[in-house]
Formats: C-alpha cells, structure tokens, sequence
C-alpha cells in the first residue's frame, strides 16, 4: 500500500528552507544597516548556497546509512540550525518597520522555516541535531530479527506480509514485530520533544505544535477550527465504508476475531499502520470479476521495470504541457534497492538546489500502489521545477497540503480509461456495478486515509504542549487511533511500547496534517481541472490526461510557489479561498449511495 506515498515533500520543504553552511554564521545576525530588502535578498542567495550542503548530507545519509552519513547528515543539520537561529534573531531588526508584502512574507516564512526549530544555546543545538539524526538512522536500519540474525525482517518484507497474507497469526506476529523496533525510540523522542519545543518557544510560540499550526496564513486556533470542519465534511462517509469493511473482515476471519460495535484489529486491513486499505480489497470487493483492476498482474506481464513504471509517470505530466525531466534526474535518483546498503525505501522527492537537480528515492516494485506512488512523487518534483524561478524562500507549497495534493490530483485522473489506453487494464466496462467496483478500490486508498491523516498530529500536538506526557504516549496514541480510525492493536500494548515511533514521520519529525490536507484539495484541484477541460460527466471518470487547458491552469497555480497566501493561490485555479470536501463526496456519490443500502441492518459504529 501507499505506506510510503505521502513520505517527505516535507523533505522538500526542508531541503528549501533548512541546510548546512560551512561560512562564519555570524554574519547573518550582524547586518544592522541593511534594508529589510536587501537582508531578504541576501538570505535567498545564502539559502540557495546553504541548500546545496544540506541536501547532499541528507541525500547520502538516506541512501547510504552508516554511521559515517550519520555523523555529517548531524553536522550538516547542526550547521542548519545555527544558521536559522543567526537569521531569525537577525530578522527581529525590522518588527514593526513598514515592509513591502514580499519583504514581510519572506521573514515570516523565515521564522516558520524549521520543523523543529533549535535553542539558541549551542550544546543543545548540537544535540538537537545528533538527536533527529540518529533516530532517522535507527528507523531506517530497523529489522525484526526473531531467531537471530538469520531471520531479520525489515520494514519492507514486514509490510508486504501485511498487505498479502490472510493469515491471522502471520498477520498479528508481522505487525507485532516490526512495533516492537520502535521501542529503543522512545527514550530519543522525549528528549527530541523538550530541545525542540524550548527552540519554539524561543521563537515566541506556545510549543512546537503551535509553530506548525501558524503556518497556514490564519490564527493558529482558526486552522484548527478549520481543519474540524473538513474533517465533519468526511466523516459520515469514512463511518460508512468501515462499517462495510468490518463486515466483510468478519467473514473472513470470524466475528471473535472481529466483533461489531468494536475497532477492526490494525493488522486486517493491508497496511502496517491501517492507514490505507486497498490491499484488501479481494476481500471487499462488491462484484466480483466485474472490473478487470489487477494493474499489478500486468506490470508484471509486461515486464515493467522501475525505469519504465517513472517513464510513464513522466509522461502524463509532459502531457499537461510540463518540461521533461532532466537528464540529471536519471542519473541520481534511486529508483530500486541496493543489495548492498541500508537505505531509506520511503519514498520521497528531492530538491537537491536551483539549478535543476531534482530527484526521488524510492525502491520501485512492479505493483500498483508502487505505480501511484511514483506518479505521486513526480507531483512533487514538477512542483519543484515550476517555482524554481521564484526567489528562494518562496520555493515551496502554497501550503504543505499543496505540495502533497499535486500527484494525488493527477492519480485521480488515473481512471480506467486511462489505465486501459495506456495498456495496464482491460476494456472499459461501463455499468454500475464496475463503478462500484472502482469507487471501493479507490475508497480503501483515498477514504481510508482521512482520520488517519488527522490523527498523527493531533497526538503529537497534545505531546508538544504536555497534555500527553512521556508516560502516556502510548495509550494516547491508541485513544486517538480508536476515536478517530476505529482500529485497535491486535495485541496488548503498554508504555513500554513506543508505536508511534513505528510510523516514519515521527522520528523523521514531518508534520503530518499536510497529508489530511492534501486528501481534500486533491479532489478540489481535479474538480477544477476537470471544469477547465469542460469535462460534462461524472466527476470520477473524469482524467485531463493530454488536456492543454488543464494543464495550463495548473502550471500557473504550481509557479506561483509559496509567493503569497494560499488563499490567493487556491482561488487562482478553484475561484474560491476556502478548502472544502464537497467535491470528494460528489466523487464518491455512487459507492456513498451504495453503502448506505448496503449498511442496513448492520450495527455500526464502534
């Protein structure tokens, strides 16, 4: 499953903004007779130079772990921090000076810049930096090793149990391993947690999470008022499809296993952290046979390698008027698993500078969710490519939410159609039980998400303020996966246990809501494509594949970068300034009619 889909434009947006530098940081914070103008000007320019140092630490450490890359990814990251800290204390020299909207959007972008953003004492920059570093490596090298070295498991072949065996105890042991691997994490993340949350309170927020939270051109109390409402938008459907889904787990594994009015077991639903669940879709299908959706057999029968699966990725965005990708891109990027190294398989995309060296790392299979995947990930990169002539600090999402909503919006043009022109699915069958079918498969992917996306921060937002402490992290974690997913541990957890740490972003201290946010302006976005292309039909068999006008009206939200508020860049292609869920309802209208018949008689709920 898309385990690894939605992994690391925070990467990117920490390659634009965080990096290394091996110049006297000093002279940042010493420029008292520059202009606001000129002190913005000049940090592009140091940024841009910075970036180049960060993203080669990075990118070797995530493709090559050891402990040397681990030692000069810390360098690199300490090196960051310092410099930030010299910048954001340098920018305090024009608060309260009239500024030019570009000046002002700059230094606050600035100020937001970090993730975890460090103290300004140097020790504790320096074990911030040592500290997200090593837990990166240790989440990377992680292996499940249950009869000694010989019979190690790493967090690939672990979540490929989960996705393909129907077996309960392979199920449960696969899950309960790879958990198990984040306890040595625990111990690093509290520590992480007080250096980083001191580092935003220097900056003038109440803690890390209400840092993140103001990132949003809005109070940060009005986003999460926001992020609700989408939220409340969706719900109702997500309640609908899991009452379905545990019925049909039922007869499958037995009411005893899966009893009504209770969460479904994690380890059921085809994903490592039930987060999406097309893996089971054999098991859920409505009519079975009806729509030919096997995409992974025919990867396989064509032969499709990880080079052929990006060229195809690639050519739906030069379709849509988008540049090629450059040479370089072939050249470095990691496109399948070494033999040799510990590497990072979650998939990501890279900004390496600004002279157009962009690239992802990911450890391609010939599979379907492995196809979207990499459609996924070149969103970002074409993203990168259309704002590279915006000044540096602008290099980035309107929000976070846009850099992951730009590939899940061309997967959702991703239709059957398409799928069966370019050669990876049968004819076409328009009837309404094939639609159904489709609307299922995609549901478990795209529906599935939604309380998962919302989930993540809403529990680390509650540890960064100390409502949740380091006692409880675990069963918090639990309580929100139950109140929110309706999925439960298969086995009994205690705070020994640190399963939050299992979950990549954590350790990687990616902020998570991006991922919710992206889930509904995807469907926003294809909306609007859609309307641009003057497409008539129903919204879900809409692709804008090869459209020039769709294309067009795309390109022009993608360059504008980070330039202005969201608001502004959202209307451009939408005309409206507010996120909204409609459209994913108005997508999934079929299957919601259909569950709902369905659903009767069925006691849901949990």
């Amino acid at each position: 499953m898309r385990n690894s889909v939605r992994l690391a434009a925070a990467i990117a947006a920490v390659i634009a903004l965080a990096s290394g530098c091996s110049r006297d940081t000093s002279q940042t914070a010493a420029a008292p007779k520059e202009s606001a103008d000129q002190f913005v000007e000049r940090l592009n320019h140091e940024l841009d130079e910075l970036g180049r140092e960060s993203g080669a630490a990075g990118w070797a450490y995530a493709t090559y772990i050891n402990q040397d890359t681990e030692f000069l990814n810390a360098k690199a990251t300490e090196r960051t921090l310092a410099y930030f800290s010299s910048a954001v204390e340098a920018a305090k020299a024009y608060d309260g000076q009239q500024l030019s909207p570009a000046t002002a959007r700059a230094l606050l972008l600035l100020k937001l810049g970090l993730s975890a953003p460090a103290p300004k004492d140097a020790a504790k920059r320096a074990e911030l930096a040592a500290v997200t570093s090593k837990m990166e490596g240790m989440y990377g090298a992680a292996k499940y090793c249950p009869k000694g070295p010989e019979s190690c498991k790493d967090q690939t072949q672990l979540t490929d149990v989960l996705a393909n065996s129907r077996n309960y105890n392979e199920l449960t042991e696969a899950w309960t391993g790879w958990h198990s691997t984040a306890r040595p994490l625990r111990t690093e993340y509290v520590r992480f947690v007080d250096l980083a949350n001191e580092g935003a309170r220097e900056l003038g927020f109440a803690d890390l999470g209400a840092m993140w939270r103001s990132g949003y051109d809005m109070p940060p109390d009005d986003f999460t008022k926001d992020a609700a409402r989408l939220w409340g938008q969706v719900k109702p459907l997500y309640d609908s499809l899991h009452c379905y889904v545990r019925g049909r787990l039922q007869k499958t594994y037995g009411a005893d296993r899966v009893p009504g009015d209770k969460p479904i077991p994690a380890q059921l639903l085809g994903n490592m952290w039930a987060q999406q669940w097309g893996e089971i879709y054999p098991l859920v299908e409505p009519y079975p046979g009806v729509l030919d959706l096997d995409v992974t057999a025919a990867l396989k029968k064509q032969k499709y390698d990880a080079v052929r699966i990006t060229k195809s990725a690639e050519s739906f965005y030069t379709s849509l008027g988008f540049n090629k990708l450059p040479e370089t891109f072939w050249e470095r990027s990691l496109l399948t698993k070494p033999r040799d190294r510990d590497v990072q398989c979650h998939a990501s995309a890279w900004q390496m500078d600004t002279n157009g060296d962009v690239r992802i790392k990911q450890c391609i299979e010939p599979t379907q969710d492995h196809l979207m995947t990499v459609y996924h990930e070149l969103g970002h990169v074409f993203y990168f490519m259309s704002y590279a002539k915006q000044p540096y600090i602008f290099q980035s999402g309107a929000h976070d939410g846009f850099h992951e909503a730009i590939g899940d919006t061309v997967n959702l043009s991703m239709t059957p159609a398409y799928l069966h022109q370019i050669g990876l699915t049968g004819a076409v069958k328009t009837s309404p039980e094939a639609t159904i079918n489709q609307q299922m498969k995609q549901a478990l992917d795209k529906v599935a998400f939604l309380p998962f996306g919302k989930m993540i921060d809403e529990w680390r937002w509650k540890v960064f303020s100390g409502e949740v402490k380091p006692d409880n992290y675990n069963a918090a974690w639990w309580q929100l996966r139950e109140q929110y997913q309706g999925v439960a541990a298969p086995v009994v957890r205690t705070e020994e246990d640190f399963d939050p740490g299992a979950k990549y972003h954590i350790p990687a201290n990616t902020p998570y809501t991006r991922y919710f946010l992206s889930y509904i302006l995807q469907f926003q976005f294809h909306k609007a494509l859609c309307d641009a292309a003057g497409f008539k039909g129903p919204l879900h068999e809409c692709s804008v594949y090869g459209n020039a006008e769709a294309g067009k009206r795309f390109r022009e939200m993608l360059e504008l970068g980070q330039s202005q508020p969201w608001q502004d860049t959202l209307e451009k292609l939408t005309g409206t300034r507010e996120m909204d869920a409609s459209a994913i309802l108005d997508y999934f209208a079929p299957l919601q009619g259909w569950l709902k018949e369905k659903n009767q008689g069925q006691s849901c709920g949990w």
